[in-house]
C-alpha cells in the first residue's frame, strides 16, 4: 500500500490518500476526510492513476469535509460515514463493529462518540485513521464530562485492546502509535486508574 497525506494550513487538518500501488487490484484507492481538494490532492490521485473507491468520513466537521463537494463533481465515488448525511451530501451509512470491503480495502468500523455523535475509528490493515477521538497523546475534546468519559471509555474497550500495534493517523497533528497512546496518553492512563476496581477479598 501507498499512503500519501495532504495538511491543511486552515484549520490544521489532515487528508489521506491510501491506494495499492502494484498489488493484487493495483490502481485503487481512497480518501479519508478531505478537508480540501486542490490541486495537490487531484496530481496525487491522477500521477498515480488511481480508480478513487471511497470516500472515508471520521466526523462531520468543517476542517474534515470542506473538500468533500468538489470530490464528488469529479468522480463518481461512494462517501462512508457513521453520519447519514455529510453537510446536504447523502452517505452510505456505516455501523460499529461493521467490516466492509471498499475496492481492495477491508475496513472495520468503529464507533466512538465523545468530540462528535457521529465519530468514527476506521481500521485498514495496520493503520488506524482515528479522525480527531485520538491524536498524538491527545484525545479529541468534548462538550461535557460525561462526553469526555464516553469517548474514552469506548476508546479503551474498542482500540486500546487491540492486539500488537497499530499506526496512528489522526485529524490533526502528527502520526502516533497505538503502543505509544498506550504508554503516554495521559488521559487514558489517568482514566483508566481513576476506574479501576479494586480487587474484591473475602476474609473469613
Amino acid at each position: 500500500m501507498k499512503l500519501d497525506f495532504q495538511f491543511r494550513s486552515s484549520g490544521f487538518s489532515n487528508t489521506y490518500l491510501l491506494g495499492n500501488v502494484g498489488e493484487a487490484s493495483p490502481g485503487e484507492a481512497i480518501i479519508v476526510d478531505p478537508s480540501l481538494m486542490d490541486a495537490n490532492l487531484l496530481n496525487m490521485i491522477e500521477e498515480n492513476n488511481y480508480s478513487l473507491k471511497g470516500v472515508l468520513i471520521t466526523h462531520d466537521h468543517p476542517h474534515h469535509v470542506q473538500g468533500l463537494r468538489a470530490i464528488l463533481r469529479i468522480y463518481d465515488t461512494e462517501v462512508f460515514a457513521i453520519n447519514p448525511v455529510v453537510g446536504d451530501l447523502h452517505t452510505t451509512l456505516v455501523r460499529d463493529g461493521e467490516i466492509i470491503n471498499i475496492g481492495p480495502f477491508k475496513t472495520e468500523v468503529f464507533s466512538i462518540p465523545g468530540h462528535s455523535a457521529d465519530s468514527a475509528i476506521f481500521r485498514i490493515e495496520r493503520f488506524l485513521f482515528t479522525g480527531d477521538a485520538i491524536s498524538a497523546c491527545r484525545l479529541g475534546r468534548t462538550a461535557s464530562s460525561y462526553s469526555a468519559a464516553t469517548q474514552t471509555s469506548a476508546i479503551i474497550r474498542k482500540i486500546l485492546s487491540l492486539p500488537g500495534d497499530y499506526t496512528i493517523l489522526p485529524g490533526h497533528g502528527p502520526p502516533s502509535s497505538l503502543e505509544a497512546e498506550r504508554r503516554f496518553n495521559m488521559e487514558l492512563n489517568s482514566f483508566e486508574q481513576k476506574n479501576r476496581r479494586p480487587a474484591f477479598r473475602f476474609e473469613s
